[in-house]
Protein backbone atom coordinates (compact mmCIF):
# COMPACT_ATOMS: atom_id res chain seq x y z
CA UNK A 1 0.00 0.00 0.00
CA UNK A 2 1.54 3.32 -1.04
CA UNK A 3 1.23 6.53 0.89
CA UNK A 4 0.28 8.36 -2.29
CA UNK A 5 -2.72 6.18 -2.95
CA UNK A 6 -4.11 5.94 0.55
CA UNK A 7 -2.47 8.78 2.45
CA UNK A 8 -5.59 10.94 2.64
CA UNK A 9 -7.58 8.18 4.35
CA UNK A 10 -4.95 6.18 6.21
CA UNK A 11 -5.16 6.59 9.98
CA UNK A 12 -5.69 4.63 13.12
CA UNK A 13 -8.60 6.41 14.69
CA UNK A 14 -8.83 6.25 18.46
CA UNK A 15 -11.97 8.28 19.12
CA UNK A 16 -15.56 7.43 18.36
CA UNK A 17 -16.18 10.92 16.98
CA UNK A 18 -13.30 10.57 14.55
CA UNK A 19 -15.01 7.55 13.04
CA UNK A 20 -17.95 9.56 11.79
CA UNK A 21 -16.46 9.44 8.28
CA UNK A 22 -14.99 6.52 6.28
CA UNK A 23 -11.31 5.82 6.85
CA UNK A 24 -8.65 3.23 6.27
CA UNK A 25 -7.61 2.02 9.69
CA UNK A 26 -4.05 0.73 9.96
CA UNK A 27 -1.88 -0.45 12.81
CA UNK A 28 1.70 0.59 12.19
CA UNK A 29 3.71 -1.92 14.16
CA UNK A 30 4.51 -5.57 14.42
CA UNK A 31 3.57 -7.47 11.29
CA UNK A 32 6.18 -8.72 8.87
CA UNK A 33 6.54 -8.64 5.11
CA UNK A 34 4.26 -9.62 2.25
CA UNK A 35 1.19 -7.90 0.92
CA UNK A 36 -1.15 -6.72 3.65
CA UNK A 37 -4.31 -8.67 4.45
CA UNK A 38 -7.34 -6.46 3.88
CA UNK A 39 -10.57 -6.78 5.81
CA UNK A 40 -13.34 -4.23 6.36
CA UNK A 41 -16.10 -2.96 8.56
CA UNK A 42 -19.29 -1.71 6.93
CA UNK A 43 -21.21 -0.14 9.79
CA UNK A 44 -23.75 2.68 10.17
CA UNK A 45 -21.53 5.61 11.04
CA UNK A 46 -24.52 7.85 10.24
CA UNK A 47 -28.28 7.44 9.91
CA UNK A 48 -30.61 5.54 12.26
CA UNK A 49 -27.81 3.22 13.37
CA UNK A 50 -25.25 5.99 13.82
CA UNK A 51 -25.29 5.53 17.59
CA UNK A 52 -23.60 2.15 17.17
CA UNK A 53 -21.51 2.14 14.00
CA UNK A 54 -18.57 4.35 15.04
CA UNK A 55 -17.68 2.37 18.16
CA UNK A 56 -18.17 -0.91 16.27
CA UNK A 57 -15.52 0.23 13.77
CA UNK A 58 -13.31 1.50 16.58
CA UNK A 59 -13.24 -1.87 18.35
CA UNK A 60 -12.47 -3.75 15.13
CA UNK A 61 -9.56 -1.35 14.52
CA UNK A 62 -8.27 -1.93 18.04
CA UNK A 63 -8.29 -5.72 17.55
CA UNK A 64 -6.36 -5.30 14.29
CA UNK A 65 -3.84 -3.05 16.03
CA UNK A 66 -3.28 -5.69 18.74
CA UNK A 67 -2.83 -8.43 16.16
CA UNK A 68 -0.37 -6.38 14.11
CA UNK A 69 1.63 -5.53 17.22
CA UNK A 70 1.89 -9.27 17.93
CA UNK A 71 3.19 -10.07 14.42
CA UNK A 72 0.09 -10.00 12.23
CA UNK A 73 -1.51 -13.02 10.57
CA UNK A 74 0.70 -15.50 8.73
CA UNK A 75 3.50 -12.95 9.11
CA UNK A 76 1.53 -10.27 7.26
CA UNK A 77 0.14 -6.93 8.40
CA UNK A 78 -3.63 -6.59 8.56
CA UNK A 79 -5.29 -3.47 7.11
CA UNK A 80 -8.82 -2.61 8.19
CA UNK A 81 -10.89 -0.43 5.87
CA UNK A 82 -13.90 1.24 7.50
CA UNK A 83 -16.88 2.44 5.45
CA UNK A 84 -20.24 4.00 6.29
CA UNK A 85 -23.43 2.29 5.08
CA UNK A 86 -25.46 5.30 6.34
CA UNK A 87 -28.11 2.82 7.56
CA UNK A 88 -29.28 2.86 3.94
CA UNK A 89 -29.30 -0.05 1.45
CA UNK A 90 -28.26 2.07 -1.55
CA UNK A 91 -25.36 3.63 0.34
CA UNK A 92 -24.44 0.22 1.70
CA UNK A 93 -24.26 -1.28 -1.78
CA UNK A 94 -22.04 1.56 -3.02
CA UNK A 95 -19.71 1.15 -0.05
CA UNK A 96 -19.62 -2.64 -0.38
CA UNK A 97 -18.86 -2.38 -4.09
CA UNK A 98 -15.92 -0.11 -3.30
CA UNK A 99 -14.64 -2.46 -0.59
CA UNK A 100 -14.87 -5.47 -2.91
CA UNK A 101 -13.76 -3.96 -6.23
CA UNK A 102 -11.28 -1.29 -5.16
CA UNK A 103 -9.95 -2.33 -1.75
CA UNK A 104 -10.30 -6.05 -2.55
CA UNK A 105 -11.03 -7.04 1.04
CA UNK A 106 -11.46 -10.70 1.99
CA UNK A 107 -14.15 -10.11 4.61
CA UNK A 108 -16.72 -7.44 5.48
CA UNK A 109 -17.92 -7.20 9.09
CA UNK A 110 -20.63 -5.43 11.02
CA UNK A 111 -23.56 -4.74 8.69
CA UNK A 112 -26.30 -3.62 11.08
CA UNK A 113 -29.66 -2.90 9.44
CA UNK A 114 -31.33 -5.96 7.93
CA UNK A 115 -32.21 -4.03 4.77
CA UNK A 116 -28.54 -3.14 4.27
CA UNK A 117 -27.37 -6.71 4.82
CA UNK A 118 -30.03 -8.03 2.43
CA UNK A 119 -28.76 -5.65 -0.26
CA UNK A 120 -25.06 -6.26 0.37
CA UNK A 121 -25.04 -10.06 0.81
CA UNK A 122 -25.40 -10.92 -2.90
CA UNK A 123 -22.36 -8.78 -3.73
CA UNK A 124 -20.39 -10.72 -1.14
CA UNK A 125 -21.26 -14.24 -2.17
CA UNK A 126 -20.88 -13.41 -5.86
CA UNK A 127 -17.35 -12.08 -5.21
CA UNK A 128 -16.53 -14.76 -2.60
CA UNK A 129 -16.12 -12.12 0.08
CA UNK A 130 -16.99 -13.36 3.56
CA UNK A 131 -19.70 -11.39 5.40
CA UNK A 132 -20.25 -11.20 9.17
CA UNK A 133 -23.43 -9.42 10.21
CA UNK A 134 -25.34 -8.32 13.31
CA UNK A 135 -28.67 -8.12 11.41
CA UNK A 136 -31.53 -10.27 12.68
CA UNK A 137 -34.07 -10.78 9.85
CA UNK A 138 -34.75 -14.47 9.19
CA UNK A 139 -34.68 -13.85 5.44
CA UNK A 140 -30.95 -13.05 5.47
CA UNK A 141 -29.66 -16.55 6.09
CA UNK A 142 -32.35 -17.94 3.78
CA UNK A 143 -30.60 -16.16 0.90
CA UNK A 144 -28.41 -18.43 -1.28
CA UNK A 145 -25.19 -17.16 0.28
CA UNK A 146 -23.26 -20.42 -0.29
CA UNK A 147 -21.73 -20.25 3.17
CA UNK A 148 -20.17 -16.80 2.77
CA UNK A 149 -22.19 -15.39 5.69
CA UNK A 150 -22.56 -15.80 9.44
CA UNK A 151 -24.47 -13.70 11.91
CA UNK A 152 -23.86 -13.31 15.60
CA UNK A 153 -27.24 -11.63 16.11
CA UNK A 154 -30.07 -14.04 16.93
CA UNK A 155 -32.58 -14.36 14.11
CA UNK A 156 -36.11 -13.00 14.16
CA UNK A 157 -37.63 -16.25 15.43
CA UNK A 158 -35.40 -16.30 18.50
CA UNK A 159 -35.66 -12.56 19.17
CA UNK A 160 -39.43 -12.20 18.85
CA UNK A 161 -40.17 -15.46 20.65
CA UNK A 162 -38.22 -14.21 23.65
CA UNK A 163 -39.96 -10.82 23.45
CA UNK A 164 -43.37 -12.48 23.41
CA UNK A 165 -42.52 -14.79 26.28
CA UNK A 166 -41.37 -11.79 28.30
CA UNK A 167 -44.63 -9.90 27.68
CA UNK A 168 -46.64 -12.99 28.65
CA UNK A 169 -44.58 -13.24 31.84
CA UNK A 170 -45.68 -9.66 32.64
CA UNK A 171 -49.31 -10.78 32.44
CA UNK A 172 -50.10 -9.58 28.92
CA UNK A 173 -53.19 -11.13 27.33
CA UNK A 174 -53.72 -8.73 24.43
CA UNK A 175 -50.52 -7.86 22.54
CA UNK A 176 -50.10 -5.51 19.63
CA UNK A 177 -47.15 -5.05 17.22
CA UNK A 178 -46.31 -1.69 15.65
CA UNK A 179 -43.47 -2.19 13.17
CA UNK A 180 -42.14 -0.25 10.16
CA UNK A 181 -41.78 -1.84 6.74
CA UNK A 182 -38.56 -3.83 7.12
CA UNK A 183 -37.37 -7.31 6.10
CA UNK A 184 -38.41 -8.58 9.55
CA UNK A 185 -41.80 -6.85 9.80
CA UNK A 186 -44.24 -9.55 8.72
CA UNK A 187 -42.36 -12.37 10.39
CA UNK A 188 -42.22 -10.41 13.67
CA UNK A 189 -46.00 -10.04 13.59
CA UNK A 190 -46.52 -13.73 12.90
CA UNK A 191 -44.21 -14.89 15.67
CA UNK A 192 -45.62 -12.59 18.35
CA UNK A 193 -49.12 -13.65 17.35
CA UNK A 194 -48.13 -17.32 17.70
CA UNK A 195 -46.59 -16.81 21.15
CA UNK A 196 -49.56 -14.78 22.40
CA UNK A 197 -52.18 -17.18 21.05
CA UNK A 198 -50.32 -20.18 22.47
CA UNK A 199 -50.69 -18.54 25.89
CA UNK A 200 -54.43 -18.07 25.31
CA UNK A 201 -54.28 -14.39 24.32
CA UNK A 202 -55.02 -12.27 21.24
CA UNK A 203 -52.79 -10.18 19.01
CA UNK A 204 -53.16 -7.25 16.63
CA UNK A 205 -50.68 -5.48 14.38
CA UNK A 206 -49.84 -2.71 11.92
CA UNK A 207 -46.97 -2.11 9.51
CA UNK A 208 -46.33 1.63 9.18
CA UNK A 209 -44.30 4.12 7.15
CA UNK A 210 -41.25 5.04 9.20
CA UNK A 211 -40.94 8.48 7.55
CA UNK A 212 -44.17 9.95 8.95
CA UNK A 213 -44.10 12.85 11.40
CA UNK A 214 -47.06 11.56 13.41
CA UNK A 215 -48.54 8.14 14.12
CA UNK A 216 -51.70 9.25 15.87
CA UNK A 217 -53.90 7.46 13.31
CA UNK A 218 -51.94 4.23 13.81
CA UNK A 219 -52.03 4.65 17.59
CA UNK A 220 -55.78 5.24 17.63
CA UNK A 221 -56.31 2.12 15.55
CA UNK A 222 -54.11 0.06 17.88
CA UNK A 223 -55.86 1.31 21.01
CA UNK A 224 -59.26 0.23 19.70
CA UNK A 225 -58.14 -3.31 20.54
CA UNK A 226 -57.39 -2.19 24.12
CA UNK A 227 -54.03 -3.98 24.22
CA UNK A 228 -52.34 -4.46 27.56
CA UNK A 229 -48.92 -4.67 25.88
CA UNK A 230 -47.54 -3.00 22.73
CA UNK A 231 -44.37 -4.13 20.98
CA UNK A 232 -42.78 -1.08 19.32
CA UNK A 233 -40.41 -2.67 16.82
CA UNK A 234 -39.08 0.37 14.97
CA UNK A 235 -35.81 2.27 14.89
CA UNK A 236 -35.00 5.26 17.09
CA UNK A 237 -36.32 8.11 14.87
CA UNK A 238 -39.81 6.65 14.32
CA UNK A 239 -40.02 5.20 17.83
CA UNK A 240 -39.48 8.69 19.29
CA UNK A 241 -42.61 9.81 17.46
CA UNK A 242 -44.54 6.63 18.28
CA UNK A 243 -43.88 6.85 22.02
CA UNK A 244 -44.91 10.50 22.12
CA UNK A 245 -48.17 9.71 20.33
CA UNK A 246 -48.89 6.76 22.63
CA UNK A 247 -48.33 9.05 25.63
CA UNK A 248 -50.59 11.78 24.21
CA UNK A 249 -53.28 9.17 23.55
CA UNK A 250 -53.21 8.23 27.22
CA UNK A 251 -52.03 4.65 26.76
CA UNK A 252 -51.29 3.11 30.17
CA UNK A 253 -50.36 -0.44 29.23
CA UNK A 254 -46.94 -2.01 28.90
CA UNK A 255 -44.56 -1.08 26.07
CA UNK A 256 -41.59 -3.14 24.91
CA UNK A 257 -39.01 -1.94 22.39
CA UNK A 258 -35.73 -3.22 20.99
CA UNK A 259 -32.76 -1.76 22.91
CA UNK A 260 -31.16 -0.62 19.65
CA UNK A 261 -34.09 1.75 19.34
CA UNK A 262 -35.19 2.56 22.89
CA UNK A 263 -31.79 3.70 24.08
CA UNK A 264 -30.23 6.70 25.79
CA UNK A 265 -30.27 8.66 22.54
CA UNK A 266 -34.04 8.19 22.31
CA UNK A 267 -34.51 9.17 25.95
CA UNK A 268 -32.45 12.33 25.44
CA UNK A 269 -34.31 13.23 22.24
CA UNK A 270 -37.73 12.88 23.86
CA UNK A 271 -36.62 14.96 26.83
CA UNK A 272 -39.67 14.05 28.90
CA UNK A 273 -39.09 11.22 31.34
CA UNK A 274 -42.79 10.56 31.71
CA UNK A 275 -43.05 9.59 28.01
CA UNK A 276 -40.56 6.73 28.39
CA UNK A 277 -41.01 5.96 32.08
CA UNK A 278 -41.56 2.21 32.64
CA UNK A 279 -40.98 1.31 28.97
CA UNK A 280 -39.26 -2.06 28.69
CA UNK A 281 -36.36 -2.81 26.37
CA UNK A 282 -34.53 -5.96 25.42
CA UNK A 283 -31.48 -7.01 23.45
CA UNK A 284 -29.20 -9.99 23.04
CA UNK A 285 -27.01 -9.98 26.12
CA UNK A 286 -23.27 -9.58 26.03
CA UNK A 287 -21.26 -12.27 27.84
CA UNK A 288 -21.48 -10.70 31.29
CA UNK A 289 -18.46 -11.39 33.47
CA UNK A 290 -16.32 -12.73 30.63
CA UNK A 291 -12.73 -11.75 30.00
CA UNK A 292 -13.68 -11.04 26.38
CA UNK A 293 -16.21 -8.43 27.48
CA UNK A 294 -13.60 -6.81 29.73
CA UNK A 295 -11.35 -6.55 26.68
CA UNK A 296 -14.15 -4.86 24.73
CA UNK A 297 -14.67 -2.38 27.56
CA UNK A 298 -10.98 -1.50 27.45
CA UNK A 299 -10.80 -1.26 23.65
CA UNK A 300 -14.03 0.72 23.27
CA UNK A 301 -13.70 2.94 26.34
CA UNK A 302 -17.28 2.03 27.27
CA UNK A 303 -18.32 0.82 30.71
CA UNK A 304 -21.27 -1.05 29.20
CA UNK A 305 -20.58 -2.00 25.57
CA UNK A 306 -23.65 -2.65 23.43
CA UNK A 307 -24.22 -6.08 21.85
CA UNK A 308 -23.24 -4.91 18.35
CA UNK A 309 -19.82 -3.66 19.46
CA UNK A 310 -19.25 -6.95 21.27
CA UNK A 311 -20.30 -8.90 18.20
CA UNK A 312 -17.98 -6.98 15.86
CA UNK A 313 -15.13 -7.63 18.29
CA UNK A 314 -15.98 -11.29 17.83
CA UNK A 315 -16.22 -10.96 14.02
CA UNK A 316 -12.71 -9.53 13.79
CA UNK A 317 -11.16 -12.16 16.03
CA UNK A 318 -12.92 -15.04 14.27
CA UNK A 319 -12.02 -13.89 10.75
CA UNK A 320 -8.34 -13.47 11.55
CA UNK A 321 -8.11 -16.83 13.33
CA UNK A 322 -9.92 -18.56 10.45
CA UNK A 323 -7.29 -17.19 8.07
CA UNK A 324 -4.51 -18.49 10.29
CA UNK A 325 -6.14 -21.92 10.54
CA UNK A 326 -6.52 -22.04 6.76
CA UNK A 327 -3.01 -20.70 6.09
CA UNK A 328 -4.78 -18.58 3.48
CA UNK A 329 -6.54 -15.21 3.54
CA UNK A 330 -9.31 -15.35 0.92
CA UNK A 331 -13.00 -15.11 1.68
CA UNK A 332 -13.30 -18.77 0.76
CA UNK A 333 -10.59 -19.65 3.28
CA UNK A 334 -12.56 -17.81 5.98
CA UNK A 335 -15.79 -19.55 4.96
CA UNK A 336 -14.20 -23.00 5.12
CA UNK A 337 -12.47 -22.45 8.48
CA UNK A 338 -14.65 -20.10 10.56
CA UNK A 339 -16.36 -23.00 12.40
CA UNK A 340 -13.03 -24.77 12.79
CA UNK A 341 -11.90 -22.04 15.19
CA UNK A 342 -15.23 -21.38 16.95
CA UNK A 343 -16.77 -24.75 17.73
CA UNK A 344 -15.99 -28.43 18.03
CA UNK A 345 -13.72 -28.31 21.04
CA UNK A 346 -10.12 -27.32 21.55
CA UNK A 347 -8.28 -24.72 23.58
CA UNK A 348 -10.71 -22.01 24.72
CA UNK A 349 -9.60 -18.55 23.57
CA UNK A 350 -11.30 -15.15 23.71
CA UNK A 351 -9.00 -13.04 21.54
CA UNK A 352 -7.13 -13.40 18.28
CA UNK A 353 -3.66 -12.80 19.71
CA UNK A 354 -3.91 -15.86 21.96
CA UNK A 355 -5.73 -17.80 19.28
CA UNK A 356 -3.11 -17.10 16.62
CA UNK A 357 -0.35 -18.26 18.95
CA UNK A 358 -2.20 -21.50 19.66
CA UNK A 359 -2.90 -22.13 15.98
CA UNK A 360 0.74 -21.50 15.10
CA UNK A 361 1.67 -24.10 17.72
CA UNK A 362 -0.60 -26.63 16.05
CA UNK A 363 -3.38 -26.49 18.64
CA UNK A 364 -7.10 -26.65 17.96
CA UNK A 365 -8.92 -23.57 19.28
CA UNK A 366 -12.53 -22.93 20.29
CA UNK A 367 -13.36 -19.22 20.38
CA UNK A 368 -15.85 -17.89 22.92
CA UNK A 369 -16.31 -14.15 22.67
CA UNK A 370 -17.78 -11.03 24.13
CA UNK A 371 -21.21 -11.90 22.75
CA UNK A 372 -21.03 -15.46 24.09
CA UNK A 373 -20.32 -18.84 22.47
CA UNK A 374 -19.95 -18.36 18.72
CA UNK A 375 -21.52 -21.60 17.49
CA UNK A 376 -23.31 -21.51 14.13
CA UNK A 377 -25.66 -23.82 12.29
CA UNK A 378 -25.30 -24.80 8.64
CA UNK A 379 -26.94 -21.62 7.30
CA UNK A 380 -24.86 -19.32 9.51
CA UNK A 381 -27.28 -18.54 12.34
CA UNK A 382 -26.02 -18.31 15.90
CA UNK A 383 -27.44 -21.29 17.78
CA UNK A 384 -28.44 -19.56 21.00
CA UNK A 385 -27.85 -16.58 23.24
CA UNK A 386 -29.20 -14.89 26.34
CA UNK A 387 -31.26 -11.71 26.34
CA UNK A 388 -31.07 -8.66 28.60
CA UNK A 389 -34.39 -7.11 29.66
CA UNK A 390 -34.43 -3.61 31.15
CA UNK A 391 -36.99 -1.00 32.16
CA UNK A 392 -36.65 2.78 31.91
CA UNK A 393 -36.75 4.37 35.36
CA UNK A 394 -36.18 8.12 35.82
CA UNK A 395 -34.57 8.39 32.41
CA UNK A 396 -32.20 5.44 32.80
CA UNK A 397 -32.47 1.75 31.86
CA UNK A 398 -32.57 -0.56 34.91
CA UNK A 399 -31.89 -4.28 34.60
CA UNK A 400 -34.95 -6.50 35.06
CA UNK A 401 -33.38 -9.86 34.20
CA UNK A 402 -31.04 -11.74 31.89
CA UNK A 403 -32.58 -14.90 30.50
Amino acid sequence: MTQGKFGRRAALLSGVAALASPAVLRAQSGAGGGDPIKIATLTPLTGAGGTYGPVMAKVAAAVVEEVNAAGGVLGRKVVLVSEDDQTNPDAGVRAARKLIDVDKVSAIMGTWASAVTTAVAPLCWESKTFLCTVSGADSITLLPHQGYLIRTQPNTVLQITRAGEFLISLGAKKTYTLVPQTPFAQRSIEILAEVTQKAGGTHGSQIYDDKKTTYRTEVDQALRMQPDAIFCAGYTPDTVVMLKDLYRAGYKGKILGQAYSVNQKLIDQIGQNEVVENVYTYAPSVAEGSNALERVKKLSGLANPDPYTSQVYDHTNMVLMAMAAAKATSGTAVRDNIRRVTQGGGKTVDNAVDGLKAIAAGEKVDYTGASGPCDFNDVGDILDCKFRFEQIKSGKPVLVKIA
